[in-house]
């Protein structure tokens, strides 16, 4: 039998789902991007941009890999990202080891805040591809990413504590008697 670790807190779980959201408003710029709208480019920054063909594709990729990372960010306040669900071949049901979990998530965090950081002087910045509705408007857009790599650290700073208490509770309890 496995043993579960205590409940993530409530302040953990909000910012888990956080995280799968402050990607959206980008994730669905791309996606007008992808269809074919300026979506605040110039004409001239937009062509420049090529979002037809591969390039629709990378900005599309982009927005569904974007996603579907941040969302891995619930596994650390939900079961499956302590054990394997059973439905995984040859897998399911193993508990997951934590530092497998909290090392990529730590250096997600990290890579994160150091990427998105620089967005919050967005507006410091001319954008010359950008009419001047559109430079407001995507930066307003990018700038809730600058919570994504804060919020992931916070939730696994959480998911790292629960874990080990877990296992020091565990080992207490086999201690004594």
């Amino acid at each position: 039998m496995v043993h579960m670790t205590s409940t993530p807190p409530r302040w953990a779980v909000r910012a888990a789902h956080l995280c799968a959201l402050v990607t959206l408003p980008t994730g669905i710029w791309r996606l007008l991007l992808a269809t074919g709208h300026t979506a605040g480019y110039t004409d001239s920054g937009y062509a420049a941009m090529d979002f037809t063909g591969w390039g629709a594709g990378y900005v599309l990729g982009l927005s569904l890999l974007s996603e579907a990372v941040a969302l891995l960010t619930l596994g650390l306040v939900r079961p499956w990202g302590e054990v394997l669900p059973r439905w995984i071949p040859l897998l399911g049901g193993r508990p997951l080891p934590r530092l497998a979990v909290v090392v990529p998530a730590a250096f997600g965090a990290l890579a994160l805040t150091v990427l998105w950081t620089p967005l919050v002087a967005w507006w410091a910045v001319p954008h010359p591809d950008l009419t001047a509705h559109g430079s407001v408007v995507v930066g307003l857009l990018y700038l809730p990413l600058v919570a994504w790599g804060p919020l992931l650290g916070a939730v696994t700073v959480s998911y790292h504590r629960r874990r080990v208490g877990g296992r020091q509770a565990a080992a207490a309890s086999i201690i004594t008697p």
